[in-house]
Order: C-alpha cells, then sequence, then structure tokens
C-alpha cells in the first residue's frame, strides 16, 4: 500500500511539471519560470534523457532503407524534452543560485555520459554513415546535405569511428572536461560576485562619478561593511574607478583584484584546473587522429587551421603595438602633468587614456553619458533594426513569464506583421549573474511540421544601472555593447531553416559586430540620443567629437585583445602539456617574447578567462578578430552607396546571412552577400591601425 501511495504521489508530481506537458499553455509556449522549481527540472532532464534515448533506439530499430527523413531528420528532431528542460542551464549563467549551482553539478556527469552515448554510438553511426556516402545521389537539397555533411562530422569527432578501449576513455575525458569547466566557470562567478576592495575615506575616491559612490556605499551596507564603500569585480562596479579615480593605489588595488581573479592560491583558484583542461583537451584531440587540440577546433572553422589564425593576429599586431606606444607617450605626458613619477602601470591606462581624450578632443563621457539613457538607447536599436530590416517590436512586459523582475519582453514583429520571434533583455547587474555580455536563447527557432516556431531570444549585460537621482546613463562602451548583443539577436530572430545546426564559431560575430557600427553614426544619434532632463537631442558639435575620439585608445584595446587570442591558441597547439605546466607563467613567457608592452595585460588572465577555460571559445577566441574583418568590409557596401540604411545592401545581407543559418559554410555566404573575398584593409582603417 505504501509503495502504491508513493507511485501514485509521484505521478502526481510528474503531472503537475510543466516541463513535462505537452504545451505550458503560456502565449507562444514561453516557460512559465516562476512556476519552475529544480525539481521540475530535474525530473524534466531525467524523463528528457530517457526518451531521447528511446528516440534513438527507434533511429537504430527502423528497418527501413536508410534515409535522410528516417535517420538525420528523425535525429535532428530528437531530444526536444530534454532541449525544453534545459531552460534551466540557460538561466543559471544569469539568474544563479546556490541550488541551481548544485543542479548543475549533479547534471553535468549524467549529460556527459548521456552524449558520450549516443556520440558512439556505433550502430546508430553507421546508418549516419550510409546517408552521408549517398547524400549526392539521394535527390536532398543543400540544407539536407550540409545537414548531413555536419552530422557525419560531429560524429566522427565525437569519437564514432574509435575501438572500444579508445572509446571508453574519450568518454571518461568528456566526463572529466564537463566538470572541470563547470567548477572553473562556477569559480568564476564566485571570484567576480565575491571579491571586494573596501574603501574607508570618501577622499579615495576622488574623481569617480557620484553615481558610482552612491552604488558603492548601497554594495557596502548590503555585504556588512555599511559606513564604507565596496567595489566587487562586476564591470560596472570596477571599470569606473579604473577610468575616472585619480587615487592611483584604489586603481592598482582594483585592476590586481580583477586581473586575478581565480588568482588567489584558495579554493576557488583556477590554475590547475586550466592546466587539467589544456591536458585534457590535448589527449582528446590526439585520441581524434588530431596533433592538438587546435587543429580538431578549427576543422569545422572558416580558419581551418592554426596557420591562418595566427597569420591574421600577426598581420594586426605589430600595428596595434606601435598605436599602444603612441598611446602611452599621451600617458606619460598626462602623468607628468600630475607630477607622478616612474613609469606607467597597467591600472593607469584607462585613468590616463581618458584624461589624454579629454585634452586631445575636448570630450567628456560624462557628460555624454547624459544623452545616453538605457530606455532611449534601446529605441534606437530598434530604430536601426527597423530601418535595415522592417522589424517593428511592441513590448509585453509584464504579460508574458518573467524569469527576472528587471527584465523585459518584446513581441518581434516582421514587415509583414507576423510575430517571428519573441525578445527579452536582461540589463543590469546582480548576485548570481555573470560577468560581460551575451546573448542566448530559451528556444532556438525550428520547425514543427510546415509550421515555424518562434525563437525566444535573450540579452544579457550588465549596464550601468539607475541611481537614486539619475536613470541608467549608460557610457559608449555599454551603448556598443548593446547594440552589439542585438546583432546576436536579430540574427536568431531572422534565422529560417529547417535543421539545426549553426554558422562556424568564427563566423557568428558578424552579425553581432556589424550592428555596432550604426551605434554613433550621426543620423542615428540624433534618433535616440536625447539628454535624460531636457530631452534635448545630443547637439551636432558633440556627435562630431564623439567620432573624432571614437578610434582613440584602439592600440590599447586591440593589443589587451590580441594578447589573450594568442594565448588562447598557444595554449591549444601544444602537443605535450607539462604536469607541472603553470598556466600564468605561460601567459607571461608567451607574450613578452612577441613583445607585448608591460603597461598590457591580456583581456583575460587564464585563470578568469571563461572564454577560452570554460568552454564555447577555446581556440576560438581569435573569433571576434576574424569576424571583424568581415564586418567592417560589409559595412562598407553600405556606405559604398552612401546610404548606410541602403534597402538593397540590406536585403542581400539578410538573406544572405542571417536568413540561411549554417545552411552554407560561412565563407560562400559571404561571397554571396559580398561578390568577393573579404579584405583586412577595412578592419585597420576601423580601429585607426592603418
Amino acid at each position: 500500500m505504501i509503495s502504491a501511495a508513493l507511485t501514485l504521489a509521484c505521478t502526481a508530481a510528474l503531472a503537475q511539471n510543466p516541463l513535462l506537458q505537452r504545451t505550458y499553455g503560456t502565449p507562444y509556449d514561453i516557460p512559465p519560470f516562476e512556476k519552475l522549481t529544480v525539481e521540475d527540472y530535474r525530473e524534466g532532464m531525467l524523463k528528457g534523457m530517457e526518451q531521447h534515448d528511446a528516440e534513438i533506439q527507434a533511429i537504430i530499430d527502423c528497418k527501413d532503407e536508410p534515409t535522410f527523413e528516417n535517420v538525420i531528420a528523425a535525429l535532428d528532431r530528437s531530444g526536444e524534452l530534454l532541449d525544453r528542460a534545459s531552460i534551466w542551464s540557460t538561466l543559471n549563467s544569469s539568474n544563479s543560485t546556490p541550488e541551481l549551482q548544485a543542479f548543475a553539478r549533479e547534471m553535468s556527469p549524467l549529460l556527459s555520459a548521456h552524449s558520450s552515448a549516443i556520440s558512439m554510438n556505433k550502430a546508430l553511426f553507421d546508418k549516419i554513415k550510409y546517408v552521408y556516402d549517398r547524400r549526392n545521389e539521394s535527390g536532398l537539397d543543400e540544407e539536407q546535405i550540409r545537414r548531413t555533411e555536419r552530422t557525419y562530422r560531429s560524429y566522427v569527432n565525437g569519437g564514432a569511428l574509435l575501438g572500444e578501449a579508445q572509446k571508453k576513455r574519450l568518454a571518461e575525458i568528456n566526463l572529466e572536461l564537463s566538470g572541470l569547466q563547470l567548477q572553473f566557470r562556477q569559480n568564476l562567478l564566485h571570484d567576480t560576485n565575491n571579491s571586494y576592495v573596501i574603501v574607508r575615506s570618501l577622499k579615495e575616491m576622488e574623481g569617480l562619478p557620484q553615481a558610482n559612490i552612491d552604488r558603492a556605499a548601497a554594495l557596502a551596507e548590503r555585504i556588512g561593511e555599511k559606513g564604507a564603500w565596496a567595489f566587487n569585480m562586476q564591470r560596472s562596479s570596477c571599470n569606473p574607478v579604473l577610468q575616472y579615480c585619480r587615487n592611483r593605489d584604489l586603481r592598482r588595488r582594483v585592476y590586481l583584484m580583477y586581473n586575478d581573479r581565480c588568482n588567489h592560491g584558495d579554493e576557488y583558484d583556477n590554475k590547475d584546473i586550466s592546466r587539467q583542461i589544456v591536458a585534457l583537451r590535448l589527449e582528446k584531440a590526439r585520441l581524434l587522429g588530431y596533433k592538438n587540440f587546435a587543429e580538431l577546433q578549427l576543422a569545422d572553422r572558416m580558419a581551418s587551421d592554426a596557420a591562418s589564425v595566427y597569420g591574421l593576429l600577426d598581420q594586426i599586431w605589430e600595428p596595434a603595438v606601435a598605436k599602444a606606444k603612441e598611446e602611452l607617450a599621451d600617458i606619460k605626458a598626462m602623468m607628468k602633468k600630475d607630477r607622478v613619477r616612474g613609469e606607467p602601470m597597467p591600472w593607469d591606462y584607462m585613468y590616463y587614456l581618458d584624461k589624454a581624450r579629454k585634452a586631445k578632443f575636448d570630450i567628456d563621457e560624462d557628460l555624454i553619458s547624459e544623452y545616453l539613457e538605457i530606455n532611449n538607447v534601446q529605441k534606437g536599436i530598434f530604430y536601426v533594426a527597423n530601418r535595415l530590416h522592417g522589424l517593428s517590436f511592441i513590448e509585453r512586459t509584464p504579460d508574458y513569464p518573467v524569469y527576472e523582475p528587471t527584465a523585459r519582453s518584446w513581441d518581434v514583429i516582421d514587415a509583414q506583421g507576423n510575430v517571428i520571434a519573441i525578445y527579452y533583455n536582461d540589463y543590469f547587474p546582480r548576485e548570481g549573474k555573470g560577468a560581460g555580455a551575451w546573448n542566448t536563447t530559451f528556444r532556438s527557432q525550428k520547425y514543427e511540421g510546415p509550421r515555424r516556431v518562434q525563437p525566444i531570444v535573450v540579452n544579457v549585460c550588465s549596464m550601468t544601472p539607475a541611481t537614486d537621482d539619475k536613470p541608467a546613463l549608460q557610457n559608449t562602451d555599454n551603448v556598443t555593447t548593446m547594440f552589439h548583443e542585438f546583432g546576436h539577436a536579430m540574427h536568431s530572430f531572422l534565422r529560417n531553416v529547417r535543421y539545426s545546426g549553426g554558422v562556424e564559431r568564427d563566423f557568428v560575430e558578424l552579425p553581432s559586430q556589424i550592428n555596432e557600427h550604426w551605434a554613433f553614426e550621426p543620423q542615428v544619434l540624433k534618433v535616440y540620443a536625447r539628454h535624460y532632463q531636457t530631452g534635448e537631442v545630443i547637439p551636432q558639435e558633440l556627435i562630431d567629437r564623439i567620432e573624432a575620439s571614437g578610434k582613440y585608445g584602439q592600440g590599447f584595446a586591440t593589443v589587451e585583445y590580441l594578447a589573450a587570442s594568442y594565448v588562447d591558441m598557444d595554449l591549444h597547439v601544444l602537443e605535450t602539456v607539462p604536469g607541472d605546466l603553470d598556466v600564468m607563467k605561460f601567459q607571461a613567457e608567451k607574450l613578452a617574447a612577441r613583445g607585448i608592452p608591460s603597461q598590457i595585460l591580456p583581456r583575460y588572465s587564464v585563470t578568469n578567462f571563461s572564454h577560452s577555460m570554460g568552454g564555447g571559445y577555446s581556440a576560438g577566441y581569435y573569433s571576434y578578430i576574424w569576424a571583424e574583418v568581415l564586418d567592417c568590409d560589409a559595412f562598407q557596401a553600405f556606405v559604398e552607396t552612401g546610404d548606410i540604411f541602403n534597402p538593397e545592401v540590406a536585403r542581400r545581407f539578410r538573406e544572405c546571412i542571417l536568413v540561411p543559418g549554417g545552411i552554407r559554410p560561412g565563407a560562400q555566404m559571404y561571397r554571396d552577400f559580398r561578390g568577393r573575398d573579404p579584405q583586412v584593409d577595412g578592419l585597420l582603417i576601423n580601429r585607426g591601425l592603418k
């Protein structure tokens, strides 16, 4: 009787779990975030893996001749419940809690084992190979052939061709890597949100805008330091100190705390975790027949090999270092004027570059920010999307399910009046939120029969929040970030493909980075840049100064970015990994050998380099600069017509780049749009390096 009662209780609980229902009963089937619990996610994930296994077995057991439809398309459709339940992973990056983090640690080995079992299933792979070998004689269209080829390649790189002993070892490696990468990210989340520089005297913060001082006081009170001021390692907290604070020692303390996240020899230290990740990735690559991990990663990229990556980085490094040295001369002059002795240090760069910029161009970021209130910037972003692609936006906050009280939601409507996507933005820093900015989805675009299912797209950022007396005023870097992430979002809105599989990693930043180009175009600024108090449109004189100063500081910015890109590649082209490898020493030695100015450190140190060590951009951080070659060249296609909203160029960009997803290789999609291969000159000019 007890057993029967427990069974009935479990059945009732499952029946109440929204993840296990056919639909959520919400507009556009948006997940009912506020109703979902970790227990719901656990049930959904376990049931999802079980169902996914059954779907895979059904493909294997099918007695019909293997075809695209009963193998590749069936495989593409499989795992729907697992995908549905996996929204917790998106929340864990932006709205993490100790409970969610523990759940992530619980799920990590289960998901790794589940994935490995499918990717190494010989009976499944035999069917995939049968379809792959006949792909050009089966009447498949271009999208189906591309999906077949990429499926086959992913299974080969997943270990399908290995012997049983090698498969077992590869599964062990995948399991270890999954756990280590998760631990790396969780350590970094902890150090970003829980590392503090405490200030006891108002005088120490001379030069810092009052709004930042007020936020520091509020943070100090929240962590039990009432009467003091606190800065954590969220960029919105620490960057203003580095840019505005006259106190050199405070800048030093903040800079070193940020740069040394997860490098303190404590329980959150990532040095040995990084070494283990690099070693395991190399072992994985060697098992799969590659000489190093970079070779494995680049096999399905536009760059194709490490030599191509280094070739691009080297082409930009020399002019970037030269420009950084020009800026360094300005910094030294400003320090001399301030009677600061000694050589410039890394924590001097942002502060004195800002002072030099003001002196050279008579520009004041504080004044500019008064015209960059976040809601107006959002209107400017929507304006560009409308002019280019005919999109319009109707806000649905709070009609739609809310995953975070400060997040907002919109319907995305195309020129024909169809709702083609749901858009959320989540702009402000908080506990449990990772640093930086990213675009993600709660549901990717897909098809259910003939019906296109709308994607649910999210921009997550850490913008400057409002204070008691001022709205959320942004600096120009934050505005650029907002345009960047919305470029990713538009790619997600407009994508229209029948099968999964995106573009290459070094192509994916093209839609985001090209969108940055419109942010400070004069005719766009006049639409959204309005004074937060008077409503006055930004004066032309200020626009001219923004334009004139736009390239200043690009030597520093480019060198710190390239430095991180080099280190990412250097670690992943290793063909042996010493057991005593010190990743921080490795980083310092590699950059010194390249002649990096001592005043510049890489944008991320290895111990907090989540792009590389946390996964996603491993052996791929170069992708931003690779895509910048594309985006600068692509924007010139608009400029050459004399109209940055040229409808014909916008149509080509939409149809050739945004809509097709990964139907064609990135290089081919770009040639379809531009009529030729990209040229690097546009990047050098855009960054003021040529």
